[in-house]
C-alpha cells in the first residue's frame, strides 16, 4: 500500500475533486459550506493577534498587565476545551447540522460582544464565546464534510477543512491590515467575524443532516435521499447498503462493553497508542506554534519594529507560510511517511528556535544607550527612574523600557538609521546594497535616544519630530534575522508537526476505541494549548525571550526523541498491522528504509 499504489489514489481523489465543479457541485456545496467553521476557526485564533496591539493602546490596564493581554488570548482556547467536550455530545444527540448552527450562533454573538466592549471583562468573555464556537467547529465541521461525501474524495475534501483553518488566519492577518487606519481599528478586526459566521448559519438551514447520523437514528429513508443527491446513479445502492452495514456493525460494537479509562490503559495496544498520539499533541503546542501564531506582531516589535502596522505585515509572512505549508502537507504525508516527515520537522524547528534565542539576546544585549542630551530636549517628560538614577549615563533603552515607576518609553533619535528597518528600504537594501548581510548591518548606526515617560501624549511629541517610538522592544541591528528565524520555523513545522499529530492520531487507535481515544488526544492539545498561551508573556517578562525561545528549542529536542522511541510509521498500514506493531512495540526505528510490509507482497500478486 506504499509508494506508487497508494499515490496513485491520491492522484486520482483530488482530479476527481476538482471535477465536481461541473460534475456534482451540490457535494462540493455540502463541503465548502461547512469548511466555513474551519475558516471561522483559523480567524477567530489568528485575528487577536494584530487586535491585540490596538487592545492595548485603547486599555491602558491591559497594556500594564501582562495577565490580562494573556487573557484576552487565552480564554478563547479555554472556551474550545468546553466547546469540544460539549460538541461531541452534541453531534451525538442533536446532529452535526444542528451543532454547527449552534457554534456560528457562538461565533456571532461573541464577535457582537467583543465588538461593542467598553472594558477588557467583557471583551474576555465575548472571547470565551468565540471559544465555545471554536472547540465545536474544530471537530464538527470536518466531521460533517466526511460524512456527507462520496468514499472516494473523502480525504480530499475534509483535508480542506485544514486548509480552511490556515487559510481563515492568513485572512485573519490581512483583515488586520486593512483596518489599521480605521476609527476603532481592533473592534472592526474582532467583530468582522460575524459575517461569515451569518453566512454559514443561512447556507446550512438549507443543507441537510449527516446522512450517517440519520442513519444511527434510524431516519433511513431521509438518508436515502440525501445519499441519491451525493453519489451517482451507479454507486448509490451498493453505498446505501455499506452505509447501513457500517452503522450496525459501530452500534453493535459500542453495545459489546463500556469503554472506560481503566479498560483503556489495561490494554497495551490502546495504551501504546495514547502514548503516541497524546504525546505528538502535547510536543505540539510546547514547541510553542501558537506564541507565534497568537502573538506575532507582538514578537516583530520585541525584534525591533516599532509601528504597528509594519509589525502586521510582516506577520502577514508567518500566515501565509504556514497556510502554504499545509498544501505541501498533503503532498508529502503519503510519499515520505509520517515519521521522517515529524523529525524533519522538529529537527528545523529546533534549528530555528535556536536562532530566535540568538537573535533576541543579541537584541536586548546590544540596544542604543539613553542621551541626557536627547532627554533633556523633552524636560517636561522625562522618565522619573532616569532622572533620580545614580549612573545615568549606564542607561541604555532596555533599562528605560524596564523602568515600572511609571512605565517609560524610549524615543529614538531623529537621525538614527534604524529607520532602514522600513520594510520598503529594507527590500531596496536587498535588491540594490548587498551581496553580503554585512552591507545590510552597515546601513543600521543605533544612536542614543531619550527615555521618557510613557502616555500618549509623549507618543505623539516624539513620532511629531520623525522619530520612532519604542515600548516593546529596542531598535536593534538584528531584528530582521528575527523574521528570517519566524519564517524558517513555520516552513520547518507545518507541514510535520502542523498537521502530522492530527492524522497519526486518526490511524493509530483500534477502530472501536478511535473516537473516545481522538477525544483525549484532541483534549490534551486544547489544555497544552492553554498554557502555553497563558504563559508567554510572563515567561518572556520574567526570563526574556530568549531564554523563552531556548526552552521551547529544547522541548523541540525531547520531542525528537520522543517521536524516534514511541511513535511507528503508519504510512499505508490498515488498522490490523498497526495493532500488531504496537503489540510488539515494534517501531521501525530505522524509519529513512523502506520496510516490507504484507500488504506490499498481496498488492504486488495482484
Amino acid at each position: 500500500m506504499e509508494g506508487v499504489v497508494h499515490t496513485g489514489t491520491d492522484a486520482s481523489a483530488f482530479k476527481e475533486c476538482f471535477s465536481l465543479t461541473w460534475k456534482n457541485p451540490y457535494v462540493l456545496r455540502l463541503a465548502f459550506s461547512a469548511g466555513i467553521g474551519g475558516l471561522l476557526f483559523g480567524y477567530d485564533t489568528g485575528v487577536i493577534s494584530g487586535a491585540l496591539l490596538y487592545i492595548r493602546d485603547d486599555f491602558k490596564s491591559v497594556d500594564r498587565q501582562t495577565v490580562l493581554q494573556e487573557s484576552i488570548v487565552s480564554m478563547a482556547v479555554a472556551g474550545a476545551i468546553i466547546g469540544a467536550a460539549v460538541g461531541g455530545w452534541m453531534n451525538d444527540r442533536f446532529g452535526r447540522r444542528m451543532a454547527i448552527l449552534i457554534a456560528d450562533f457562538l461565533f456571532f454573538i461573541g464577535a457582537v460582544v467583543m465588538a461593542s466592549a467598553p472594558n477588557p471583562a467583557l471583551l474576555i468573555v465575548g472571547r470565551v464565546f468565540v471559544g465555545l464556537g471554536v472547540g465545536m467547529a474544530s471537530m464538527t465541521s470536518p466531521l460533517y464534510i466526511s460524512e456527507a461525501s462520496p468514499a472516494k474524495i473523502r480525504g480530499a475534501l475534509v483535508s480542506t477543512n485544514g486548509f480552511l483553518i490556515t487559510g481563515g488566519q492568513f485572512l485573519s492577518y490581512l483583515i488586520n491590515l486593512a483596518f489599521t487606519n480605521a476609527p476603532g481599528t481592533w473592534r472592526w478586526m474582532l467583530g468582522i467575524a460575524g459575517l461569515p459566521a451569518l453566512l454559514q448559519f443561512i447556507l446550512m438551514l438549507l443543507l441537510p443532516e449527516s446522512p450517517r447520523w440519520l442513519f444511527r437514528k434510524g431516519r433511513e429513508e431521509e438518508a436515502k435521499v440525501i445519499l441519491r443527491k451525493i453519489y451517482p446513479a451507479d454507486d448509490v445502492e451498493k453505498e446505501i447498503q455499506d452505509l447501513k452495514e457500517s452503522v450496525e456493525a459501530e452500534i453493535r460494537e459500542e453495545g459489546c462493553a463500556k469503554i472506560n479509562i481503566m479498560k483503556l490503559l489495561k490494554t497495551k495496544t490502546v495504551r501504546r497508542g495514547l502514548i503516541a498520539g497524546v504525546g505528538l499533541q502535547v510536543f505540539q503546542q510546547f514547541v510553542g506554534i501558537n506564541t507565534v501564531m497568537y502573538y506575532s506582531p507582538t514578537i516583530v516589535q520585541l525584534a525591533g519594529f516599532a509601528s504597528n502596522k509594519t509589525a502586521l505585515l510582516l506577520s502577514l509572512v508567518t500566515a501565509g507560510l504556514n497556510a502554504l505549508g499545509s498544501i505541501v502537507s498533503i503532498y508529502f504525508i503519503d510519499r515520505t511517511g509520517r515519521k521522517k516527515l515529524l523529525l524533519i520537522s522538529l529537527f528545523g524547528v529546533a534549528i530555528s528556535l535556536g536562532l530566535l534565542a540568538g537573535v533576541f539576546h543579541e537584541t536586548t544585549s546590544h540596544t542604543p544607550m539613553v542621551s541626557r542630551i536627547q532627554t533633556s530636549h523633552f524636560s517636561n517628560y522625562t522618565c522619573p527612574d532616569y532622572s533620580s538614577a545614580t549612573n545615568p549615563g549606564a542607561w541604555d533603552c532596555m533599562k528605560c523600557l524596564k523602568a515600572l515607576s511609571p512605565d517609560c518609553g524610549f524615543c529614538a533619535s531623529p537621525t538614527d538609521k534604524v529607520k532602514s528597518h522600513d520594510i520598503s528600504i529594507f527590500l531596496q537594501s536587498l535588491v540594490f546594497v548587498f551581496p553580503s548581510l554585512i552591507g545590510f548591518l552597515l546601513l543600521l548606526q543605533l544612536l542614543p535616544g531619550a527615555c521618557l515617560l510613557s502616555n500618549d501624549t509623549v507618543k505623539d511629541l516624539c513620532h511629531d519630530e520623525s522619530r520612532l517610538w519604542y515600548t516593546r522592544g529596542c531598535p536593534s541591528k538584528y531584528g530582521w534575522l528575527a523574521l528570517v528565524g519566524l519564517a524558517l520555523y513555520i516552513i520547518f513545522f507545518s507541514p510535520g508537526m502542523g498537521t502530522a499529530p492530527w492524522i497519526v492520531n486518526s490511524e493509530i487507535y483500534p477502530l472501536r476505541f478511535r473516537g473516545v481515544c481522538g477525544g483525549i488526544a484532541a483534549t490534551a492539545n486544547w489544555i497544552s494549548n492553554l498554557i502555553v498561551a497563558q504563559s508567554f508573556l510572563s515567561l518572556t517578562e520574567a526570563i526574556g525571550t530568549s531564554w523563552t525561545f531556548l526552552i521551547f528549542g529544547v522541548i523541540s529536542v525531547v520531542g525528537l526523541l520522543f517521536v524516534i522511541v514511541y511513535v511507528p510509521e503508519t504510512k499505508g498500514l490498515p488498522i490490523e498491522e498497526i495493532e500488531k506493531m504496537l503489540e510488539t512495540r515494534s517501531l521501525h526505528f530505522r524509519f529513512w528504509e523502506k520496510s516490507q510490509k504484507p500488504q506490499e507482497k498481496k498488492s504486488q500478486a495482484v
